[in-house]
């Protein structure tokens, strides 16, 4: 038990999970009742965050703790509600961070009226706290705050322009996901605002012609999700720092020419709005752009000769302009050596695809779904080693699907559906990981996905709660792919495990591979709409993760191998409209799951899912027969007899047309002199 009543910083942290393991379960199964912190009268630091503690945060709890200057008591269990009141006689207090980690915990934004604290907060984080109406009263009294964040909470009526005059002191607002109104902007400057979200809002109205000049400093803006914000993005946002999101709101017209020369500028996005024009005009000089989101608006123009121009998109690590109406040829990719993360689906691009497009070699993530690319997928592909997403569904490519895919060895989800393809399966797909991971990488992958790890130090959070940490990007990708006849998007950590094959509705010929049946980490293959035919491999009894299996519409005969029940993860399997014959894999595991529908379009299967029960005496007629002959290969030869029959017959026709001039004077007339003829020509031919 701690007893020590002149501890100064207390911290109830959760552990990492390597160190948990230990100490045991003692900071996962923590008490209820707190009570025992009202004897640490010299605390000034209390950090609870990140446990699982419940009950009610009441007020008597924190009442002798008058030392304090720090508390955190968020991503618990607690509920009921929070009041300030409870501070009322704390003069010390600087910082204060209740952010739930449930949705039974509230904090009171009402208070009696003359109310005025003892305490100038610092910083103020009351994120997913069920916060109504409007902010928090006692706000109006507090003149020292650095950083505040209260997002994620039900706050309406007009945007608090007062909260910007009244601390001219304050670097960081988060505002997200609330219900604000109104225009933005204080009525004076305020120097010390770096980082700015109001994302997810109701402002409406344009952008001041001001912006700039009331927040100089503004290094981060975030605007997005307001869609009352229209008409167009003035030169009024050229300096908004280096990074400004205006994601999903009604802007129009062209994006200024200011905005497109802004220097500092290293994330830009616009997506989601109705900017119009050429974006990589010559007036594009975003010298130290890392990350341009345009996709989803109406731009125009080519990028086949813009891309290798422009000297600001050299140093870009990703680059989203799907869903435009760009045209012409794709471009070369030669100068953008960062590029790891390209988008361009849904455009009007045409051609071929050309070798120095596929001449990144940093690149991840390639999607050019979508467009009237022709042609066949160039063999300089194989130099994309890192190459993890290739997305070419929807062209008109055509050829043989060439063996260098095969150097993929990174590419988790390829997707070749849609296109013209012909010929059969490359056998060496089977040799792709298809995102198989070693048990470290399993670890590695789940930790920085978010999954696990350990949890920010002390020495952080100040940054993570209320400095600029929710700009600074990592950019985690996020793509589109069809599985379990849905179209999904896999991004983020989820990505990370996610993997695929998609050939669907294709030329292909020729059996499966068995190779394919190595794919022991691949989550998703279709193969349906193709003229694939033989047998489904017994090896795919080895796709020990697939979910999804579609084999539909195909020329496929033989019988659904019975190893299939053993795939434990199976959720979407399809045979539909081939040639298979015989039953149905009994009703065990996965396959409970599957009906008729699975099977249709196959005159020969019988078994309990079906309307046509089995019935022994009844062969398919892919059934052999059991006669001697019909065991015997057409292409078993006995040599001996082959020639003895050739050259007997060879001698009866010789024979024959010797008889026929014997007995015919006037055919061996004419025959002697056709071969006389033949001899002259012979002659005049060579002499």
């Amino acid at each position: 038990m701690i007893s020590n009543k002149t501890c100064l910083i207390l911290f109830f942290r959760f552990l990492p999970i390597e160190q948990a393991s230990r100490v045991g379960s003692s900071f996962q199964l923590l008490p209820r009742d707190l009570s025992c912190l009202n004897d640490f009268t010299s605390l000034k630091l209390l950090d609870l965050s990140y446990n699982i503690f419940s009950g009610n945060v009441s007020s008597p709890l924190l009442f002798n703790l008058t030392s304090l200057e720090h508390i955190n008591l968020s991503y618990n269990q607690f509920e009921g509600s929070f009041s300030f009141n409870s501070f009322a006689n704390h003069s010390k207090r600087q910082v204060v961070i209740l952010g739930s980690g449930s949705n039974k915990f509230e904090v009171k934004t009402k208070y009696p009226v003359g109310w005025v604290p003892l305490f100038q907060l610092k910083g103020l984080v009351l994120s997913n706290c069920k916060l109504t109406g409007d902010l928090p009263s006692f706000l109006q009294y507090q003149f020292r705050l650095m950083g505040v964040n209260l997002a994620h909470n039900n706050l309406t009526g007009s945007f608090p322009n007062w909260l910007l005059e009244n601390n001219t002191r304050l670097e960081s607002l988060f505002l997200m996901n609330n219900s604000l109104m109104g225009q933005l902007l204080p009525l004076g400057p305020n120097t010390h605002i770096s980082s700015l979200d109001i994302s997810g809002n109701q402002l409406d109205g344009q952008l001041q012609e001001n912006v700039a000049h009331m927040i100089p400093n503004i290094r981060n803006l975030n605007l997005s999700n307001n869609m009352s914000l229209v008409d167009r993005v003035g030169e009024h946002v050229e300096n908004a720092g280096p990074q400004l999101d205006l994601f999903a709101n009604n802007f129009s017209r062209e994006v200024p020419k200011q905005l497109l020369a802004a220097k500092d500028l290293e994330i830009l996005k616009l997506s989601n709005n109705k900017f119009h024009g050429e974006i990589f005009s010559t007036d594009f000089n975003l010298t130290g752009l890392g990350y341009l989101y345009l996709d989803n608006n109406q731009f125009k123009g080519t990028l086949s000769t813009v891309i290798s121009r422009a000297s600001g998109l050299q140093v870009l690590d990703f680059l989203d302009i799907s869903q435009n109406t760009l045209s012409g040829s794709l471009p070369s990719l030669k100068s953008m050596k960062y590029l790891e993360h390209l988008h361009l689906q849904g455009n009007m691009f045409t051609r071929l695809i050309p070798r120095d497009f596929l001449n990144s070699s940093n690149l991840l993530t390639l999607d050019i779904r979508d467009h009237r690319l022709f042609g066949s997928i160039p063999n300089s592909i194989s130099a994309l080693l890192k190459l993890r997403i290739l997305l070419l569904r929807g062209n008109l490519l055509s050829g043989f699907i060439p063996n260098h895919l095969c150097y993929l060895i990174e590419i988790s989800l390829m997707d070749l559906s849609n296109n013209s393809f012909l010929g059969p399966i490359p056998r060496c797909f089977g040799h792709i990981p298809f995102g198989e991971m070693k048990k470290e990488d399993v670890f590695r992958r789940f930790r920085d996905s978010g999954y696990g790890g350990s949890r920010p130090t002390y020495a952080s959070y100040l940054v993570k709660y209320w400095g600029y940490s929710n700009f600074v990007y990592k950019q985690k990708d996020e793509v589109e792919f069809v599985t379990k006849n849905r179209r999904d998007s896999y991004g983020g950590g989820l990505l990370d495990f996610m993997s695929g094959l998609d050939l669907l509705c294709n030329n292909l010929t020729g059996e499966i591979p068995y190779e394919l049946g190595m794919l022991s980490w691949i989550h998703a293959l279709n193969l349906s709409h193709n003229q694939l035919k033989g047998s489904i491999p017994k090896s795919f009894s080895n796709l020990s993760q697939i979910e999804s299996l579609d084999l539909s519409y195909n020329k496929l005969g033989g019988e659904i191998p019975i190893e299939l029940v053993g795939l434990n993860f199976l959720e979407v399997f399809n045979v539909a409209y081939n040639n298979i014959s015989g039953r149905v894999p009994d009703t065990k595991a996965q396959f409970v799951t599957f009906d008729e529908n699975n099977y249709e379009g196959n005159p020969f299967f019988c078994g309990a899912q079906l309307k046509k029960k089995c019935n022994t005496s009844i062969k398919s007629p892919c059934t052999p027969s059991q006669s001697f002959e019909s065991e015997a290969k057409w292409y078993d030869i006995n040599f001996v007899v082959f020639f003895a029959s050739f050259t007997t017959s060879y001698i009866m026709i010789l024979l024959g047309f010797a008889t026929i001039l014997y007995i015919n004077p006037h055919w061996r007339q004419r025959w002697f002199n056709f071969i006389e003829e033949c001899i002259y020509s012979c002659y005049y031919f060579f002499f």
